[in-house]
């Protein structure tokens, strides 16, 4: 599961991260509330971990505005706050579960486990599609009006990202941490490289679809 921890205590954050890991969830970390709002606002993660006092921007401001832009992605809130009124009053904003400070992991873990049960976000789609292509991810494969290619692991990934969220601005710190890992040592000018060498698959299947640059954030999928 691709997950956001947007929380500022760095022990806990290394914690949770190696915890997750093992479990084999994607994590990326974000130390502060406003970054983090940029960060839930791209779609492009499948729960939010988030704590409730942020640098910047409380937890509670963040999960408000992220439901009135129509985020839709569980939130667990994990915060130091647990009087009954804090509990309801992080619910009400639009939280899945509430999670108190100290909490074991393995209850976190249940959570997580609920959640996805809840939300299906365990579910695998094989196949994306967009305008006039195809992209089937156990294969590789990509199909458009002039036939289908076999992509790369690292241009199938990246394909897939944009796939999942199709006419949306993605921030390149989004799409390096989806297709690379949060953790990765990669230089920014290979997302870049990945991006030139995927258009370039569009063109070959014919595609009307193409990977347009938005200068100083990242890339969109367009039609």
């Amino acid at each position: 599961m691709r997950i956001l921890l947007i929380e500022d205590d760095k022990s806990l954050c290394e914690t949770l991260r190696f915890q997750l890991e093992k479990e084999h969830h994607d994590v990326t970390v974000c130390p502060d509330g406003r970054d983090g709002l940029d960060l839930v606002l791209q779609d492009a993660f499948e729960l939010v971990l988030l704590d409730r006092m942020l640098p910047t921007m409380n937890g509670l401001l963040v999960l408000q505005k992220a439901r009135s832009n129509g985020i839709l992605t569980p939130v667990i809130m994990i915060t130091a706050l647990g009087e009954l009124y804090d509990r309801v009053e992080g619910l009400d904003c639009g939280a899945d579960d509430y999670l108190v400070k100290p909490f074991a992991y393995e209850e976190l873990s249940a959570r997580i486990r609920s959640i996805g049960r809840r939300s299906h976000v365990y579910d695998d789609n094989n196949i994306f599609s967009y305008a006039d292509i195809s992209y089937e991810n156990q294969l590789r494969e990509l199909t458009g009006p002039n036939g289908s290619i076999l992509l790369s692991g690292r241009e199938g990934r990246l394909l897939e990202v944009f796939l999942q969220n199709p006419d949306k601005v993605l921030q390149r710190l989004v799409l390096l941490s989806r297709v690379w890992g949060s953790d990765a040592p990669v230089e920014e000018s290979n997302l870049d490289t990945y991006v030139h060498f995927v258009r370039k698959r569009l063109k070959q299947v014919g595609s009307t679809a193409g990977i347009e640059t938005v200068r100083g954030i990242g890339y969109k999928l367009v039609n």
